[in-house]
């Protein structure tokens, strides 16, 4: 099916950011856009002016959280090109998401196309460096103004852009986890393994306590027996013993991300051996002890790869290839950002081109 939207252009475009000063989710482009949910139904959608909201104080998502977001990338290559990566996996998650919080679903095929309607006209607005990216957040929110817990019946389906750099200051360098026995990050029969604003404001306090002790980020275990590693910090954990590769599988606490599912591909590609299993903290441990602990990383779409170079337990720590970027690390961002960007062949039919 062919979509189409109206579009209503800004009179008072904003100056393109300074690359070098971009601070990640910052800086937001001139457009965005919106559909509205009415009358059991999906409306027409538009792009519009970047501006504020009209809420109303009562707007369901303010006190009862009914919402949820995706997260993925518009890449510019060096023959001009405007590419998304399998955005068609982030539709098909965000009505996963969409129904476990009573949230319409979307046509995806729709969703697609409308994201790319809307990079289509910002795509002035990819940074032309290295490195860099359009970052590209759809969301839905439930606005009916109402008091009393209830599935709406109005919501905004929006999508917002934002021109962005590396996640993380030290780009691929290395970070530092905290492993997290305290508090947890999901739990079976919750919102673990949906896109959903809770499951991030709830771990902001661990994020704090990381921090406090000089980390980057944290490695939650598993909310029962706190044992098993899940996740590391928003992305999917990946660790490597002895050359076996081993993440945990997803599920009911796990994200099914995007990058890890095309990271777990490319391995197998290459002829690596990957398991989807439950890990134990203990047993990262024990391999970082006896010296077979080759790597860990995390995945997911802000960072790509994020090479682990050390884990803080308790008062234990374990240091992971001598703190450094590891080999497979490298490749595997080297392979999965060389076909984001165009500049490597991609054999897996993953990226499609914004016309």
């Amino acid at each position: 099916m062919n979509y189409s939207f109206k579009v209503t252009k800004t009179d008072k475009p904003k100056a393109k950011p300074d690359p070098d000063k971009l601070k990640f989710g910052a800086v937001f482009t001139d457009h965005m856009f919106m559909m509205e949910y009415d009358g059991g139904r999906w409306l027409d959608g538009e792009i519009v002016p970047y501006g504020p909201l009209n809420l109303e104080p009562a707007a369901a998502v303010l006190h009862y959280a009914q919402e949820s977001f995706e997260g993925m990338k518009a890449y510019r290559s060096k023959d001009g090109k405007v590419l998304l990566f399998r955005p068609d996996m982030n539709a098909r998650r965000a009505n996963i998401t969409n129904d476990r919080l009573c949230i319409p679903l979307v046509d995806e095929e729709l969703y697609v196309e409308a994201i790319k309607a809307l990079v289509n006209l910002e795509r002035d607005w990819i940074p032309g460096k290295s490195g860099y990216s359009l970052y590209v957040r759809p969301f839905f929110i439930a606005d009916e103004p109402f008091l009393g817990v209830r599935a709406a019946d109005h919501y905004l389906f929006m999508i917002i852009l934002s021109p962005v750099g590396s996640y993380y200051e030290g780009g691929l360098a290395p970070t530092r986890l905290l492993v997290e026995d305290e508090y947890i990050r999901a739990a079976r029969g919750g919102t673990g393994y949906s896109k959903v604003g809770g499951n991030y404001a709830a771990s902001l306090k661990a994020q704090e306590k990381a921090r406090a002790r000089g980390c980057d980020q944290v490695l939650w275990l598993d909310g029962i027996e706190k044992k098993y590693i899940e996740e590391a910090g928003t992305s999917n954990a990946f660790v490597m013993i002895g050359g076996e590769i081993i993440t945990p599988p997803t599920g009911e606490t796990i994200l099914a991300g995007v990058t890890r599912n095309s990271v777990i591909g490319l391995l197998k590609e290459w002829g690596y051996k990957v398991t989807e299993r439950k890990i134990e903290i203990e047993e990262v441990f024990e391999a970082g002890m006896s010296g077979t602990l080759d790597e860990m990383f995390a995945t997911g779409t802000a960072a790509v790869v994020s090479p682990v170079g050390e884990l803080v337990w308790k008062d234990r720590k374990a240091i992971i290839n001598d703190g450094k970027i590891g080999e497979l690390s490298q490749k595997i961002y080297d392979a999965l950002y060389g076909m984001q960007t165009g500049e490597v062949e991609d054999t897996m039919g993953w990226t499609v081109e914004v016309k």
